[in-house]
């Protein structure tokens, strides 16, 4: 069975770092796009990135305008995990994140991991 598993949100202060990972099972996601989602509180889950690779190569990446700078999206394929280092965190940061795998810079997601809670106190 095909699963995403996010790990490593938790508590950070503004201007804090957080590293995100997302450890994909069950088959190789190699072929997909992968990436993050979040969403806050009261609010609809958003796109924050998604990067397409060939051969370890990133060939394709692609960030939210309120991240850009900020956030990078990176990859280990002998792992099969995907990682979402976050700097300069802001409280507007806070929320679930979701990773995802899919295709057409994720405007299809295919498969959904169950979100991991970041909190940036100000």
């Amino acid at each position: 069975q095909e699963q995403l598993l996010e790990s490593g949100g938790g508590l950070v202060q503004a201007g804090g770092s957080l590293r995100l990972s997302c450890a994909a099972s069950g088959r190789t996601f190699s072929s997909y796009t992968m990436g993050w989602f979040r969403q806050a509180p009261g609010k609809e889950r958003e796109f924050v990135t998604a990067g397409t690779w060939s051969g370890g190569y990133l060939y394709y990446v692609d960030y939210a305008d309120s991240v850009k700078g900020r956030f990078t999206i990176s990859r280990d394929n002998a792992k099969n995990t995907v990682y979402l280092q976050m700097n300069s965190l802001k409280p507007e940061d806070t929320a679930v994140y979701y990773c995802a795998a899919g295709s057409r810079a994720l405007a299809d997601v295919n498969f959904w991991g169950k979100g991991t809670l970041v909190t940036v106190s100000s």
